[in-house]
């Protein structure tokens, strides 16, 4: 892992960003969507080198059907340590439609915020993934006044 000298930040490697995202809650999808850029947040879970989630029908299943490229995502911040964490990762989206693959994502450790219906899986394969790791203001005892 390389340090940006100008900011001081951990540019992070592909293996820490994965272990990150594995790690995240919630991760948020960025879509463009009839000419607007849309941002969503998903339950995501990582298989592999891809991320998968479940999505119901409407804006977001359509962008990533019609579109499929996509940017998403995760955060976070370890307050004890004082340092956060931010992974991008973009790609594309494929709606999954074979029933091998279908049945593989079912399988999968999904947990949804909702209990409104998903019956779409959608996998996103990556053709870049950067993370940061740095201070956070907090961990630098300069908290918000």
């Amino acid at each position: 892992m390389d340090v940006d000298p100008r900011t001081g930040m951990t540019i992070l490697d592909a293996d820490s960003c994965w272990a990150l995202l594995a790690s995240a809650d919630v991760v948020r999808l960025a879509v463009v969507a009839a000419g607007d850029l849309e941002i969503f947040p998903v339950n995501a879970v990582v298989d592999g080198h891809t991320l998968v989630f479940a999505t119901g029908e409407g804006t977001k299943l359509a962008a990533v059907t019609i579109a499929r490229d996509v940017v998403l995502e995760a955060d976070g911040a370890d307050a004890e340590r004082g340092v956060a964490w931010s992974v991008v990762v973009r790609g594309r989206a494929e709606r999954l439609v074979r029933f091998a693959d279908i049945y593989r994502a079912e399988e999968l450790p999904l947990r949804s915020w909702t209990t409104h219906p998903k019956q779409w899986f959608v996998r996103v394969h990556p053709a870049q993934v950067t993370g940061r790791r740095f201070v956070s203001a907090a961990g630098r005892g300069r908290g918000r006044r």
